[in-house]
């Protein structure tokens, strides 16, 4: 099973030495996720990080850095989000319905499935299926090695995505909660937790 770390959606001053550390400790797929920010600053971030890390970083917006920085692919944030024109290399996509992933998976490399679990620092974001309506789409093949669950996704609950068949997963708050951003400057807890994951999956 994959992993796949998103960033927070905000920079700040150690992000470029944690997710540096990251990748020293095997982190192999990164999605910069920045919503509403400036290009400017995703090219700092950039900047600050080997190249050897480039072709690992998938991009969900300023789509023209894949290609300034070499890096691994883009990612679309919605099942209707169209590619831009004439582009061919890598690409994910984000679905929230189970019904859009058999045509989704058919063009890109791998899909989001959004609110599989509850987000417990978000007690709003709920779970968008039940157990059995994801059972179900793994015995009729939807959920396979191609789609990645997203949301609420951590360690307590990496085996359930494994049990189900996702081919992956994606977390963010599970980790990035791992560091107090205005009080720490030391990231060794987060860095921790990343081999714990690492080991869970497998």
């Amino acid at each position: 099973m994959k992993l796949v770390i998103m960033t927070k959606s905000t920079f700040f001053v150690e992000e470029d030495k944690i997710l540096t550390t990251l990748f020293e400790e095997g982190m192999d797929s990164l999605h910069l996720y920045k919503p509403e920010t400036s290009p400017m600053y995703s090219e700092r971030l950039l900047s600050l990080l080997s190249e050897d890390y480039y072709r690992k970083i998938i991009v969900h917006d300023h789509f023209y850095l894949k290609e300034e920085y070499n890096l691994g692919g883009i990612h679309l944030d919605s099942s209707d989000a169209q590619l831009p024109q004439g582009y061919n290399g890598h690409f994910s996509r984000t679905c929230t319905k189970l019904e859009e992933l058999k045509d989704s998976k058919k063009k890109a490399n791998y899909i989001f499935l959004k609110n599989v679990f509850d987000n417990k620092e978000m007690p709003n974001n709920k779970h968008s299926f039940t157990m059995n309506e994801l059972e179900d789409a793994a015995s009729k093949g939807l959920i396979d090695k191609k789609v990645y669950a997203m949301g609420g996704v951590g360690l307590d609950n990496l085996r359930v995505a494994k049990d189900l068949g996702f081919g992956g997963v994606v977390i963010c708050k599970d980790l990035w909660n791992k560091f107090d951003i205005p009080s720490q400057t030391d990231y060794k807890e987060l860095i921790l937790h990343f081999e714990k994951l690492k080991k869970a999956i497998g």
